[in-house]
């Protein structure tokens, strides 16, 4: 069924890898989490101040995947 080579996603990124993933700087990611409700909640692995913060890779990619539909879609709507 999925052939001899599997591709394995990551189940949680780091704040960072989202940065990288999205292209974003560490500032507009924390913009993003402030102020877009349909953005990805992060996950924070501890209770102190320090400890790391994790996404959820499907969650990232499929948000990301919302924007460019929404965009697309106000493409056509202009193009129209």
């Amino acid at each position: 069924m999925y052939g001899f080579f599997m591709t394995i996603l990551p189940v949680q990124i780091q704040f960072k890898t989202v940065c990288l993933v999205l292209d974003r700087s560490r500032e507009t990611l924390r913009s993003l989490i402030k102020n877009d409700p349909t953005f990805p909640r992060p996950i924070k692995m501890g209770n102190s101040k320090q400890s790391p913060v994790y996404f959820d890779y499907i969650a990232i990619i499929e948000w990301h995947k919302a924007q460019m539909a929404n965009i697309d879609s106000a493409n056509k709507e202009i193009n129209e």
